[in-house]
Formats: structure tokens, sequence, C-alpha cells
């Protein structure tokens, strides 16, 4: 095993080329063109699902293991955030539903494009009281919902029949512009790093572990997914002889949580419960061991492709590997180191092999080789003496007089 340099330059014109591609859920052919694209340019055979889903796989090249070893999968997703059009309203402005969860707060005062089926056309979502000039402070009092914005597009428009001509009509996909900045000092603050970060990452992985032609022990299923923003992603991708899922995506900054910008963060448990026990400190000793800075965290309110994979019935080990980035859902922030370790951490993890020997087995018919979390000392009964209550209480003894 080998720590593998990652090509920067390659990630960091990835990373761009996705965020100019828009995707919400729903709207993906086009990015699926483009990372089917990438796969070919490095040399890596991929199959797709009816919807898109790309599968590429990083095969073994160790024979001696081949009919020994499980497969494990690295899975990113596609999908972003967006919205679609839900009402068309008489004075031609459009009322939006978002398109995975995110807050209105975040919308306001986006740039978008309004993909209909007969063109595109360019907008911009406001709130429904949109100028202090004429709403004075009524424009501080809005409550925070999808209901207090609308859609205005960059058209001649001043009824509903007018919207209607240009052939606009309800269930419209909506995109927002991502708007990146990659600053001189590594920083990279857009919208839809979430997941195009991590998608970036895992290509820079895959491109480091071809180019430097090292022995990959366990077929490494690469998935690319198109919903994990509205809670299905890795559902029904996950093929039987994979044991060992890991999800890449965004880990959140915050007051109170151990994600950082800085290094790989590693969440123990989110909102669908602990991650696996042997993978996740697995891959914090990787960490460890090869001088990559890690963060363990727990994600209080988080779903992703790897929950989705064990929500979906698959028996397989999850964790999670994330790029430390703060607001997110928003314009979200991570640095391009960030984003080179966790590609770099990736590299060791595909060259590592199983986490347990035993996981080669579907099933196994005793407990005997099954794993052990805790080793007999942490079992141990915790001796805690009793003191001896007549000792204590002297209930034999005569009582002094008063």
């Amino acid at each position: 095993m080998q720590k593998l340099p990652i090509d920067a330059d390659f990630l960091k014109t990835t990373l761009l080329e996705l965020l100019h591609i828009p995707s919400p859920t729903g709207l993906t052919d086009e990015i699926v063109h483009y990372t089917g694209a990438k796969l070919d340019a490095i040399g890596v055979p991929y199959e797709l699902t009816r919807r898109g889903t790309i599968r590429a796989v990083l095969r073994r090249n160790m024979p001696e293991r081949r009919l020994s070893s499980p497969a494990c999968a690295i899975v990113a997703h596609l999908d972003t955030l967006g919205a679609m059009v839900r009402e068309i309203k008489p004075n031609g402005r459009m009322a939006l539903m978002p398109v995975g969860t995110w807050s209105s707060r975040w919308a306001e005062g986006g740039r978008i494009t309004l993909f209909s089926e007969s063109g595109r056309h360019r907008g911009s979502v406001l709130p429904l009281f949109a100028s202090g000039h004429v709403y004075n402070e009524q424009i501080d009092t809005q409550p925070v919902s999808w209901d207090q914005l609308e859609l205005r597009l960059d058209e001649f428009i001043e009824n509903d029949a007018d919207v209607r001509a240009l052939r606009i009509d309800i269930g419209d996909f909506v995109a927002f512009d991502a708007n990146p900045e990659l600053l001189d000092n590594g920083y990279i603050v857009s919208r839809h790093l979430d997941d195009k970060a991590g998608v970036a990452a895992v290509l820079a992985g895959v491109k480091a572990v071809v180019d430097a032609k090292v022995q990959v022990p366990m077929d490494c299923h690469v998935v690319f997914t198109l919903s994990e923003e509205v809670g299905s992603g890795a559902r029904a991708v996950i093929q039987s002889d994979v044991s060992e899922v890991i999800g890449v995506d965004i880990g959140p900054v915050a007051a109170g949580q151990g994600a950082k910008e800085k290094g790989v963060t590693i969440p123990l448990m989110d909102s669908a419960g602990p991650h696996d026990y042997h993978l996740t400190r697995r891959l914090l000793k990787l960490c460890e061991e090869h001088g990559i800075h890690s963060n363990r965290d727990v994600f209080r309110f988080y779903h992703s492709d790897a929950s989705a994979a064990v929500n979906a019935g698959h028996d397989v080990r999850t964790a999670l590997l994330c790029f430390g980035g703060d607001a997110s859902h928003g314009y979200e922030r991570t640095h391009v180191s960030v984003l080179c370790d966790l590609a770099q951490l990736m590299t060791l993890y595909i060259q590592s092999g199983p986490t347990l020997a035993e996981d080669r087995h579907h099933r196994l018919d005793s407990v005997d080789s099954f794993s052990h979390q805790l080793d007999a000392g942490q079992l141990a009964p915790v001796e805690n003496p009793q003191p001896d209550v007549t000792e204590l209480v002297r209930l034999n003894e005569p009582r002094e007089p008063e």
C-alpha cells in the first residue's frame, strides 16, 4: 500500500466543470454524460442503470485473492438541490417547490435557469415584498418560507398568458447558478459543493489509482447516484458481492461539530444511526498511519447514500468520508487541500483489501469466526465491593447512656 500523489489541477478543473452543469435531482442526464466521459478518459469501464446511475469498477489485479475477496463500493451523488414551478400566478410570477430539503433563505436572491420543454429562460428568485421603496419595513418582516418567494423571469411578461405563450408550465425545472469562486489561497466557495466536490475528489482518487498501476486486492465499485438529495440515492445500485459501502459527501462545519475545513472528516453516526464500528476505525487508522489529518464527528440531521443502502436492506458495512464544508446547502465553502486529502484516503482504502477477512462469506455458520468490538478486558465485570451493613450500624453493640 502506498500513498499516491493527487493531481490537484485535474481535481479543480473537474470540480469547476461539474459546477457549471445544472443537475437538480430529476434533471441529471447531462451530468451523467459528463461523468461517463471523464471515466472513459481515465480508462475505467462502467455501466448505467435505466435512470443513469453510474457504476464503474476498478477490478482486482491480485489473482490469488480473486475468489476469496468481496467487493467494496465508494458512492458519491451527482444531483443537487433545485426547485420546480408549482404555480403560475395571474401577474406572471411563479411559485416554486423545492427539490431536496433546503431553506428558502438560501434560495432568496438566487439567479436561476428555468428549463421548459421548448428552451431555457433566465430569472431571479425574489421575496414577495422585494422593494424597500414600495413596502418599506414589510420587507424585513416576511417569514422564511417558500410561500414567501416567487420567480421573476427575465422576459416581457405581464400576466400568466404571457408565461404560457413561452411554453413554460407547471413542473418545469429550476436550476440555481452555482457561482463558484476558486481563490488563490485554496478556498472554494460555491453552491452545490454538496456533492460535486465529493465527485471531483472521487474521480481524482480513481485517476491516481489507475495512473500509478497499484495493486487492487478487491473489486471497487465507484458509484455515482442521481437522487441522494431526495433520500433514495444508493438504494437500488449496490450489488450482492459488495460488503462495504463508503459514502463521500459534505461534512457540515458549524459550532459544536467536529467537521473542519482541514483534513478528512469521518462521522461515526448520523440520523440513520451509527456507521460500522470496524470500517470507521479502520479509516481513522489509515489516516493516522499515513499522516492524513482526520476529524471525528456525529451528524444530527443528516442522511447519505451509505444509509440509503442499508435502509434498502443491503447487508453491508457502512462509513462516510466527508470534506468539511461551511454553510451546507447554502453558499458552501471548503478547501482544495481537504479534497486532495479525501482523494488520497480513498486511494489508500482501495489498496487495502477487506476490512475483515470473514466478510468474504455472505453468511457464517457459527459465531466462532465472527468479529469482536470489545476485548476480554473491556468486558470484565467491574468489582464494586459492598460494605458490611452490620458493621456500619453496629447492631449488637450497647449504646452509650445519654
